[in-house]
């Protein structure tokens, strides 16, 4: 979501439909999310390939691509506003094409995660600026449901990642995973000069780069922190060292948003309970869904002893369901309301992996055990992410909308980096089956957390 102003209709020309302009901005939901989730069933085959590398050093390529893509989502679209959305949006689309050669062609594990963090500020860029273009091509009437089909989309692309990697790696190896963006960055690049309309360049003051820059040290000094626990301990001085630095920068970026002329943050809109329990419970449910996707593929692939193409079929429920189930929220949650929606969805969620936990072993069980649950996880998360991103923009002054979705989506990736960096760690910290049943139960808590949080949420808000 985008940091971005909505237009009037004196200032753009109307399209003559605004369904064209949706399909490119579902485009660059799909591709921005897709490589959160897709080098996931791939990292036993990055591993072979680098073997002197740990576990937890091979999850950079996972949080490398997180930590900016969450912490430049606000500034990239304050700088849409300012050099126009449709130039923004190209560009992102063209460096998130060039990461992904760089991933592709990576001679190295650093040049890999180099490639994975351009990929970021790639997808940090285009999101926003196509966000901004989306709102604008919609009436205000449209905007909730439009935005909840766009987060659909986007969890879509989360969820669906490790099975449409695991059918290119079977055929052509984990670079193959970076390879598939090429042809979907050339689409976005020609949709997105045939069909979008460049919005006009706005006078503001100049968005706050310090206070991303301080966002993402913060971040990736946390996720360097828990990775850290694997190799020594909690209370290891580096780990130590490394979370009192994150809380200092995170301290300086609130320091920030409360100084600075166009903060990261403005303060005002965390007065607004729909949109401060969205945000909070974004973080709680964008890490447990990153955990969690991680360890069911891992689980597949090392304790039932799956090859990727096996471990990408089992996994082909829960994004199906998601899609399915998320049109349907995003028709009904303006009749049943947020608060309900936002409880009742971590909550399956949070039974979902305690029950992996508890009734999953190392006997072979897919159709029995494995496909029910990756059912009621699909309709979990169905029930949760479209309803996150309405939620976070649903009392939000018009000016104010797309702004609110940017920070509401980079509160769902810094959770996710900071997921699975603690699922990585759970998970080495005990042998075999019982880590994974430890990562599990991890995710569980954040779930339920996630829904705590959301009691906060008034009963009385329904979506429109």
């Amino acid at each position: 979501m985008a940091a971005v102003s909505i237009p009037t209709p004196a200032t753009v020309r109307p399209a003559a439909s605004p369904w064209p302009t949706f399909a490119v901005c579902a485009v660059a939901a799909y591709i921005s999310t897709l490589d959160l989730s897709i080098v996931n069933v791939a990292f036993a085959e990055i591993a072979r390939t680098f073997p002197d590398s740990s576990r937890s050093t091979i999850s950079w390529v996972v949080t490398a691509y997180s930590i900016l893509f969450g912490a430049l989502l606000v500034v990239s679209g304050r700088l849409a506003d300012r050099l126009g959305r449709k130039r923004v949006f190209q560009q992102g689309v063209a460096l998130f094409l060039v990461g992904s050669v760089v991933c592709a062609a990576a001679p190295s594990l650093g040049v890999l995660v180099g490639g994975r963090a351009v990929q970021g500020v790639g997808g940090a860029m285009m999101t926003p600026a196509a966000i901004g273009l989306l709102i604008a091509a919609f009436s205000q009437a449209q905007r909730s449901k439009v935005v909840a089909w766009n987060g659909a989309i986007g969890a879509l692309g989360v969820a669906s990642g490790p099975t449409l990697g695991a059918f290119v790696i079977h055929a052509f190896g984990w670079r193959a995973a970076f390879w598939i963006n090429v042809p979907i960055c050339v689409v976005a690049l020609v949709m997105g000069a045939r069909v979008l309309q460049e919005s006009p360049r706005q006078d503001s003051t100049r968005p706050d780069v310090t206070g991303s820059v301080l966002l993402t040290l913060g971040v990736a000094a946390l996720v360097w922190s828990i990775s850290r626990v694997e190799s020594t301990s909690w209370s290891d001085p580096t780990v130590v060292s490394l979370a009192v630095i994150a809380l200092v920068f995170v301290g300086a970026v609130i320091h920030r948003s409360r100084t600075h002329a166009e903060p990261l943050l403005p303060p005002e809109l965390f007065r607004e309970r729909t949109f401060t329990a969205a945000n909070f419970s974004s973080i709680l449910f964008g890490a447990a869904f990153a955990g969690m996707i991680l360890n069911n593929v891992l689980f597949l692939r090392t304790i039932w002893g799956y090859g990727v193409l096996e471990a990408g079929w089992l996994s082909v429920l829960a994004p199906i369901t998601v899609a399915v189930v998320s049109f349907f929220v995003g028709r009904v949650m303006g009749r049943v309301g947020f608060r309900l929606l936002l409880i009742a969805g971590p909550l399956g969620f949070a039974l979902t992996a305690l029950l992996e936990a508890r009734i999953l072993d190392v006997e072979r069980q897919p159709w029995t055990q494995w496909l029910p649950l990756m059912l009621l996880l699909g309709i979990s998360i169905g029930c949760t992410f479209p309803v996150l991103a309405a939620a976070a923009v649903n009392r939000l002054p018009a000016d104010r909308f797309a702004l609110g979705g940017a920070i509401n989506n980079t509160f769902r990736q810094i959770g996710a980096a900071i997921g699975v960096a603690l699922v990585v760690t759970v998970q080495t910290a005990s042998d075999g089956l019982a880590g994974f049943q430890d990562a599990w139960r991890v995710c569980a808590a954040a779930a339920v957390c996630a829904a705590l949080v959301s009691l906060y949420q008034p009963r009385q808000v329904r979506g429109v």
